[in-house]
């Protein structure tokens, strides 16, 4: 049966943590990159909404959001390790919903506050940001070193992406933030093996 095809982009926080779950789940796919300024229309006809991850499986079907290729990719294995299932705590839970809600719309506007005709300021999005994701998450791992306690799971990939991002907008300024426990993580992930072979560029 031939691997899924993953239509992927190389810096998209989504797609990151859609190829990470694969990886970690050990699910061979097919990476095929996309330059978002100029979409291949055989994943439009796919997926009219244009934006990355889409996993096209063997069957036909397709995913069009992350957070669904991730369950999937660790569905194949039965979730071996119990990646998917500790991360849906409601802590882990409701961290996930702040990073996909709040947090990017937050982060959106202080990375590129040139493309929001919004009254609020850089530094308003910067703050709030922090207050309703970075600050909770210190919370929790000022408790335990991963989302999913001892170990990671899901959550962790699910949200390092975005944090990550956020944290290379100003490197110096994120280093200043009162986040010891955020910024230990951040830098763990970072180095991690799973991150490095997600960032690997797919062959042409």
């Amino acid at each position: 049966m031939p691997a899924p095809l993953l239509y992927t982009y190389r810096r998209c926080p989504y797609a990151m943590r859609a190829r990470m779950a694969l990886l970690q789940a050990g699910v061979a796919y097919q990476a095929h990159e996309v330059s978002l300024r100029d979409k291949p229309p055989a994943m439009l006809a796919l997926s009219p909404k244009g934006t990355v991850p889409v996993l096209v499986l063997p069957s036909g079907a397709v995913l069009e959001q992350s957070l669904d290729i991730m369950r999937w990719a660790f569905e194949q294995t039965g979730d071996a390790g119990h990646w998917w299932a500790r991360a849906q705590p409601p802590t882990n839970l409701a961290l996930q919903q702040a990073c996909d809600g709040p947090f990017k719309h937050h982060l959106d506007r202080y990375k590129y506050p040139q493309r929001f005709a919004d009254a609020m300021t850089r530094e308003h999005h910067f703050q709030q940001a922090v207050a309703v994701l970075l600050d909770p998450l210190e919370q929790l791992l000022h408790t335990q070193p991963q989302l999913g306690g001892a170990s990671p799971c899901a959550a962790d990939i699910g949200i390092f992406p975005f944090v990550r991002q956020f944290a290379a907008v100003d490197p110096e300024r994120f280093k200043a933030l009162p986040l010891p426990a955020v910024t230990a993580w951040l830098a763990a992930w970072l180095e991690s093996g799973l991150f490095a072979e997600a960032m690997r560029k797919p062959a042409p």
